[in-house]
């Protein structure tokens, strides 16, 4: 008869054997999934179009001209805020000055909206979970680079009227030479009336331009670099040659006068409290003879903002855990400074202000809510343009219609001024963007030492939330038009969906 103790011995020795066994089998079994996956993201490195059944095709081709309308109508802050309250007001949004105002208890489900000057604008669908535990954020801008009307614009040289400009965000200046102009803003009269501007967008309204030198006395201008041949201060807008009456001083700028005031009630005095912006006239179009992609304006960073608040409007019937919010921003292109920006305290202000209406306000509370919350900083990535090769490192960099594209970091150069995401967030976002089958690449902006740039993540990230960069790759980015794919946006916009839905 076996001794109980060798018995117990040997079973230890099964029982250890069987277990190491299992761990064996588990690690094969989850090496297998890895490279499944594995496979699967090398697969998504190749356009998706052929891959898209005729479901998948016709939603692509719905949200693209839902886009294209979008970018093609709203050419400011202003008007971009106007839409995306109306649409979010369509979807159930209530304004969170009214709910403050009344003094009305928020619950989970309830969705709400928040406006800081007109220009940025926060969505909210509250979820079940104590907003200590943090948000899930879509952030993006809305403004976009564009030529500023100075506030005395107007003058007349050489029977020519002209309004003078400031550049708005990062510029080649010589692109915005010779090419129809529409103006967009609003003029507020002393007595507080506004309003609003928009000239050059039908056919039959006028335009305007910049000129430029002709070819045949451009000799010594050619000798300039690119960024001096058209100077900031030569950004002039040409607006008239009629002369009011013949042989009276400065008679077109009268001329120019007269109209505003008889066309539109504004006067030379109304420009000092006014914002109008030049714009490339125009609607956005379908580019390519395949009809593939998107040529129009301020698609940095309107096609993230789009992507980001139709992604945010699909959870409107759904129950979130963590509470959803869109936060789309003004000022991004110049630095994200001003009352509008993403440095100001608009965004945290506005936070505490719902977790009062909750009734879970407190200093820590919003401190933990910060601090917890996870985060797209939705913008736009440089995609790779065989032309201009030699500024990309073609392993890292965004090709269109391959996806959404994340930075783990932007920044220039030596990663000044970037804010790197944490391998572990990186990890968890493709984990929730392999579940959802969505196509998806990671870039850096060009070649290390050329340059690079940046986007509102590093604020948020001050917070001590989790933060990436991610959206949609971009061809002539800055420039008064700009391309993408039709892949990338409804790519990114499933990327939006899957992280409110995961999170």
């Amino acid at each position: 008869m076996m001794d109980d103790k060798i018995l117990t011995t040997q079973v230890s020795e099964l029982r250890e054997k069987l277990r190491k066994w299992k761990q064996i089998q588990t690690e094969k079994d989850e090496q297998q999934m890895e490279e499944k996956l594995e496979e699967k993201e090398m697969a998504k490195k190749f356009s998706a179009w052929n891959e898209y059944t005729d479901e998948d095709k016709a939603a692509l081709e719905n949200l693209a001209t839902g886009y294209i309308d979008f970018i093609s109508r709203c050419k400011t802050e202003r008007e971009s805020v106007v839409e995306i309250v109306k649409q979010a007001k369509a979807a159930g949004y209530k304004n969170l000055d009214d709910v403050i105002k009344n003094n009305i208890q928020l619950n989970p489900g309830d969705k709400v909206y928040a406006i800081c000057m007109k220009k940025t604008v926060a969505l909210f669908q509250i979820g079940t979970e104590p907003l200590e535990n943090g948000l899930k954020i879509l952030g993006a801008h809305i403004d976009t680079c564009r030529l500023d009307l100075k506030q005395n614009p107007l003058y007349e040289d050489g029977g020519l009227a002209y309004m003078d400009t400031h550049y708005y965000g990062g510029i080649k200046k010589y692109q915005w030479v010779t090419i129809p102009l529409a103006m967009h803003g609003v003029v507020v009269k002393r007595n507080g009336r506004v309003i609003n501007v928009v000239i050059g967008e039908n056919e039959s309204d006028p335009v305007f331009c910049v000129t430029d030198l002709l070819i045949h006395l451009s000799k010594e201008q050619l000798k300039k670099t690119a960024d001096k041949v058209i100077e900031g201060e030569a950004l002039d807008i040409l607006v008239g040659n009629y002369p009011l009456k013949e042989n009276e001083k400065e008679s077109v700028k009268k001329g120019v006068l007269k109209i505003l005031k008889d066309t539109y009630n504004i006067t030379e005095k109304d420009f000092l409290s006014a914002e109008i912006a030049l714009v490339p006239a125009g609607k956005a179009r379908e580019l390519g003879f395949d009809r593939s992609m998107v040529l129009g304006y301020g698609q940095d960073d309107r096609v993230c903002s789009y992507t980001s608040l139709v992604a945010m409007l699909e959870m409107a019937e759904q129950t979130l855990g963590k509470t959803a919010c869109c936060l789309l921003v003004d000022k991004e292109e110049i630095g994200s400074y001003g009352a509008t920006g993403m440095k100001s305290r608009f965004f945290e202000n506005t936070l505490a202000e719902l977790m009062n209406a909750c009734g879970q306000y407190n200093e820590l509370a919003l401190r933990r809510a910060l601090k917890n919350s996870f985060m797209l900083s939705s913008d736009v990535s440089s995609a790779y343009d065989a032309l201009y090769a030699n500024a990309y490192e073609k392993k890292n960099v965004a090709y269109l219609g391959k996806g959404m594209v994340f930075n783990k970091f932007t920044g220039s150069r030596g990663k000044s001024g970037s804010s790197d995401a944490n391998a572990e967030y990186v990890a968890k976002l493709r984990a929730i963007l392999n579940k959802h089958n969505v196509r998806f690449q990671f870039s850096e902006l060009g070649k290390v030492d050329l340059g690079g740039g940046g986007t509102i993540a590093y604020m948020m990230a001050e917070y001590g939330m989790e933060v990436i960069d991610s959206g949609v790759g971009v061809l002539s980015m800055h420039a008064p038009w700009e391309a993408t794919s039709k892949v990338d946006i409804y790519e990114t916009k499933k990327g939006y969906a899957a992280f409110l839905a995961e999170i």
